[in-house]
């Protein structure tokens, strides 16, 4: 519960956490069960808020889903939580970009590659970068 109390967690992070701490113990498990069965720790609220923080720190949803599957949550989850989010990822994009480069336009192929690579590695798909570095 204290865990809980300071943020949500997937029950993976729970698990590993609680494991390190106590070692391999099966009353581990079964308190797991009962926090998931009393809707005290959830992987849809978990994935929520997770995408919003992240969103929020301009992060794209490529990347955001790689993370959230490390955490243990599973794709039908991912896919339902980033639907319901009411981000404008295409914004953040362009404010990310913005924060990056500013506002001069990249002076050659190399430095266009170099402002692709990161945007991707932020986690924005190809043709949303394309469209924001060609405006930048």
């Amino acid at each position: 519960m204290d865990l809980l109390a300071r943020r949500e967690h997937s029950l993976l992070e729970l698990d590993n956490k609680l494991t390190r701490r106590f070692g391999a113990n099966p009353l581990i498990y079964s308190e797991l069960e009962r926090l998931r069965d009393e809707r005290l720790q959830s992987d849809e609220r978990f994935a929520e808020a997770y995408i919003y923080g992240r969103a929020q720190r301009l992060y794209g949803p490529t990347r955001i889903k790689v993370e959230l599957r490390e955490r243990g949550i599973s794709d039908t989850v991912i896919a339902a939580s980033l639907r319901s989010a009411q981000i404008d990822w295409y914004a953040n994009l362009e404010k990310l970009a913005s924060n990056k480069f500013g506002a001069k336009p990249a002076v050659d192929f190399n430095e266009k590659a170099k402002r692709m690579r990161f945007l991707q590695y932020r986690g924005f798909d190809a043709e949303a970068i394309s469209a924001v570095i060609d405006i930048n």
